[in-house]
């Protein structure tokens, strides 16, 4: 089994998954950079936090690495450019701390509206300052959400039941989707100058380091409160304590810091700021549904199945009307992969039905998955397999039309004078191929079979059964039928075990039979 390198605290319910699978987990928190490049050697997966740095430099250390997971949402400290070169997937937790990190907002917008710690630190030093700690209503003021994501509208919805009038930027978001949320859609300009307390929910990139400056704030009304719990850096913290200080905005509340851990700052000491340490997703229900998440989502990785909240898959998640289609598309890769017996310059990949109405691009990579997982040294992930197919040379066309002539759905690969198609079949979604080489099948795919071309003659059928059954290889399926050449017909048979060569050219040198082609499914 493999071994997970744990760097930080992960709840126990995830170590335990974890190791009910059969898996080593090697926890060691704490770290240093070079200890951590010594320690990724010969591990499998890793599992992070907020504070351990994957770089280059580690991803290139962690030579058998399948999979980084990050126990949160966050992932401004991995490099995911440098992993998805790599073929290492990167998984995190996006709706672990969702509820927490939102209450958590709502707990910092309270505790700047009402000056709770200010108050609370003044009456355990021994001074009752009634008149100095003097807040503000919630109820009709403007709450502008930067960001209108799943803990954007968390908030929104909460501070909704405090009478707020909810304003929001997301150039994401449709004017419509907003409309339905109860929340009024604004430039960040337009924002600013309207809201009487702004709250940022984005996550941390080129595009929105800083974002949140001087500038920005020098159009706000005095009364502003800027509250940020999602990632340090998004809110430049120099510019944000000159404009409290020279009475641009009345105020502010942080959980997150542009450098962690932080212990000094601009905004330390000022009776107008709160300020917490990255307690977003600090709570023990956070924590056990982190922990449980990203365990979940390793432990698919290391099978070589979809991973739902893979981060540098290239293609849209999988809705639950595609996703039963991975399973057959990884196959029909495989069988290919068998049937053209090398790997071709080009083939199409095309998918017919109900399901193109999707993004089916994850359908695609199943498929290129499933055809390298067959010829290839390394582990296939729906993260490595277009870097493999670049390497060999092979272009995948992939074409979507919502008309199939016979099957409500329908995955077909076609190139290098070969072609496969399946479909799903009844309430279970049953595999079946349909389709070989032109010529119409009706068989399971199984993990043996073999595809025979023969005369259409008395007698091969049976020869064809001596030889297995002499070879102790049991058929557990069969499709025959006449194909378009006059005299010739097609087998297509699902053995319960592989067929050796031997076994192979004592098929092909029966009477009647053209050709034998093993496939491996």
């Amino acid at each position: 089994m493999s071994r997970i390198l744990v760097t930080e605290a992960i709840a126990d319910g995830g170590l335990d998954r974890l190791r009910a699978a059969g898996h080593t987990v090697d926890v060691r928190e704490g770290l240093s950079p070079s200890q951590l490049v010594e320690a990724i050697d010969g591990a499998h997966a890793l599992i992070i936090r907020s504070a351990t740095q994957v770089t280059d430099e580690v991803l290139a250390a962690g030579r058998d690495l399948v999979v980084v997971g990050r126990a949160g949402i966050g992932l401004d400290n991995v490099d995911v450019a440098a992993a998805t070169e790599r073929g290492v997937m990167v998984v995190n937790a996006p709706q672990s701390n969702i509820i927490s990190a939102a209450e958590h907002t709502m707990a910092l917008l309270l505790a700047q509206a009402r000056n709770v710690p200010q108050a609370h630190s003044a009456l355990v030093d021994g001074r009752w300052e009634r008149s100095r700690w003097e807040g503000v209503e919630l109820a009709d003021k403007t709450l502008g959400v930067v960001g209108l994501g799943r803990i954007g509208k968390l908030v929104a919805d909460r501070a909704r039941g405090f009478q707020m009038r909810i304003v929001a930027y997301d150039p994401f978001v449709s004017a419509d989707r907003a409309k339905q949320m109860g929340v009024e859609l604004m430039s960040l300009v337009e924002l600013v100058a309207a809201s009487d307390f702004l709250t940022v929910h984005l996550p941390k990139n080129n595009e929105t380091t800083g974002l949140i400056n001087r500038e920005l704030l020098s159009g706000a009304k005095p009364s502003l409160r800027v509250i940020n719990v999602a990632r340090g850096g998004i809110v430049d913290e120099a510019d944000l304590a000159a404009c409290i200080d020279e009475g641009i905005i009345a105020g502010a509340a942080l959980d997150v810091f542009s450098t962690e851990p932080c212990t000094e700052s601009p905004l330390f000491g000022r009776p107008e700021v709160v300020v917490t340490p990255h307690l977003g997703a600090s709570t023990r229900e956070a924590q056990d549904k982190a922990g449980d998440a990203i365990a979940d989502m390793v432990l698919l990785a290391l099978a070589g199945d979809f991973v739902p909240w893979a981060v540098n898959v290239d293609a849209a998640e999988a809705n639950e009307n595609l996703r039963p289609y991975l399973g057959l598309a990884e196959r029909l890769g495989r069988l290919y992969s068998s049937l053209v017996g090398s790997t071709p310059e080009s083939f199409e990949f095309r998918v017919e039905g109900d399901i193109a109405a999707y993004d089916t691009r994850i359908l695609g990579l199943a498929v290129l998955k499933g055809f390298f997982s067959r010829i290839s040294d390394e582990q296939v992930s729906y993260v490595n397999a277009p870097r493999l197919a670049g390497a060999a040379g092979l272009e995948m066309r992939e074409v979507s039309t919502a008309v199939s002539d016979e099957y409500v759905n329908l995955l077909t690969i076609t190139g290098g004078q070969h072609s496969i198609a399946g479909t799903l079949t009844g309430r279970s979604a049953r595999q079946r191929l349909v389709e070989v080489d032109g010529h119409g099948v009706d068989v399971p795919p199984a993990d043996h079979m073999l595809l025979i071309s023969n005369d259409d003659r008395p007698g091969v059928i049976g020869a064809v059964g001596t030889i297995l059954g002499d070879a102790q290889v049991n058929i557990a399926d069969m499709d025959v039928g006449r194909v378009d050449r006059p005299g010739s017909a097609l087998m297509l048979i699902a053995t319960g075990s592989r067929v050796d060569d031997s076994v192979a050219d004592r098929l092909r040198a029966a009477a009647g039979v053209t050709s034998v082609i093993a496939l491996e499914g």
